[in-house]
């Protein structure tokens, strides 16, 4: 039985699965893995139940902020640091998670529990001012987006003073941003579950038929740092090759980066090797533990990872959305290796993949007096043709009036679901083949490039 702090919270030791539909899908990985002895940062959930709730009443349960004191005294003693100190700051990432896999539709806080105090802290711990400040700016970005509804474009710092984020989100009109970390994760916590009825979170549950009704849990793990030095950084590894369905891993790796670097589709990451070329020791325990995941849930794993100072953690894993192809090859790869029954391949092909896949293709080489304009990498095969449209909602509007687009983005984000549902294709100037949009357009079957 997991530890309980009360009616709402549990802490997500290993001990117990309790059921996704109670914690969501990403508190079971966090709960599996550390079952399972692989490196994962402590964490507590907050049910489902809490946020029916609030969407309910918009407020949380009477009693829920004494087991929030209790959970957040839990991961103090598990890492050894303290939440708001000035000497080994804990600071948190707020996570969303429903119990059907939902990539990137609703919203994540990280570094929460930074302020002047735990920044001075931070620098001071690791020997590093720079870190400390774009850990600040980092979570100032995210709290005014997320918590704060701040859709106004903020000054580019840099490595610069994150006071001076600050003073720019006030002089916007969005408010004090609070010092105080128990307020700040109370707001990130509300702000995650109203993350449910976003526009984008609608849009997906309605093309996939998802109940509105599910709601999701809330995660509160421990952060560690990608950003903190050369020897750290972020990545994606797929079990298997999502786009083909090959055995071999696949992944991509950032450098000195946090995963939502690598997620967001903002920046073009490496490949996994550039990995395995700078930590080789890290890349083979990252391919080990992908092995021992695949095997026990018996199917591709879609693993997300940081890399602090030469050490390994993984923050969640889940079932890879995969292109048509792969999704094929991987049924009848995994009925051929005894993993699954020929019912259970059948259910994890859809009617859309196969009428994906029976569409025409283009031949290995251009037809004759074809001109190649742009090249990137292949987020999922396929042949699209239509208007090239450069936002979203028109690419949405001029859908529903009968006409085939393609949506062109300097980059797509989770905003943009809708339009990438009424587009035949999507290419993207930035982002990598493991980006949040990547997986939306996988899963949906459009044909993608990116990068």
């Amino acid at each position: 039985m997991a530890r309980e702090f009360g009616q709402f919270i549990l802490a997500i030791d290993g001990s117990a699965l309790p059921a996704r539909a109670t914690i969501g899908g990403k508190a079971w990985s966090i709960a599996h893995m550390r079952s399972l002895d692989l490196p994962v940062p402590p964490a507590v959930v907050i049910t489902t139940a809490v946020c029916h709730v609030y969407l309910e009443s918009a407020a949380l349960p009477k009693g829920l902020e004494a087991e929030l004191d209790a959970a957040i005294a839990w991961l103090e003693s598990a890492t050894g640091r303290g939440f708001g100190a000035s000497d080994r700051p804990l600071l948190v990432s707020v996570r969303s998670g429903a119990a059907i896999s939902m990539p990137g539709m609703m919203d994540t806080v990280l570094n929460l529990g930074i302020n002047d105090t735990t920044e001075r802290a931070l620098a001071a711990e690791s020997g590093d001012d720079a870190f400390a400040r774009d850990t600040h700016r980092r979570f100032l970005e995210l709290y005014a987006s997320i918590v704060l509804r701040l859709r106004q474009t903020l000054p580019d710092l840099g490595d610069g003073d994150p006071r001076v984020l600050r003073a720019a989100i006030g002089k916007l009109g969005a408010g004090k941003i609070p010092e105080d970390p128990r307020m700040q994760l109370s707001a990130a916590i509300k702000a995650v579950f109203a993350s449910w009825n976003s526009r984008r979170a609608k849009h997906y549950r309605k093309h996939h038929g998802i109940e509105d009704s599910l709601g999701t849990a809330v995660t509160v793990q421990s952060m560690v740092f990608g950003n903190l030095d050369v020897r750290s950084g972020a990545g994606v590894l797929f079990s298997r090759n999502p786009l083909t369905g090959d055995t071999a891993p696949y992944g991509e790796y950032l450098h000195c980066a946090q995963g939502e670097d690598v997620v967001s589709g903002k920046f073009t990451p490496e490949l996994l090797s550039a990995l395995a070329e700078v930590l080789p020791e890290i890349y083979d325990q990252l391919v080990r533990a992908a092995r021992t995941l695949e095997d026990a849930n018996n199917d591709v794993q879609d693993i997300e990872f940081t890399v602090q100072q030469g050490q390994l953690f993984l923050l969640q894993t889940r079932s890879a959305k995969r292109a048509p192809q792969a999704a094929v090859r991987c049924a009848v790869e995994m009925v051929d290796e005894g993993r699954i029954e020929p019912a259970t391949a059948l259910s994890r092909v859809t009617a859309d993949q196969v009428r994906s896949l029976l569409k025409p293709r283009l031949a290995q080489r251009a037809e004759e007096g074809a001109r190649v304009l742009a090249r990137g990498e292949p987020a999922c095969q396929g042949v699209g043709r239509g208007v090239v449209v450069v936002d979203s909602d028109e690419a949405e509007i001029l859908h529903a009036a009968g006409k085939d687009v393609v949506l062109a983005r300097a980059t797509t984000s989770p905003e943009d679901v809708h339009g990438i549902i009424a587009s035949q294709a999507v290419i993207t100037e930035r982002g990598g083949s493991t980006s949040h949009a990547a997986l939306v357009s996988r899963d949906l079957g459009k044909p993608s490039i990116v990068g």
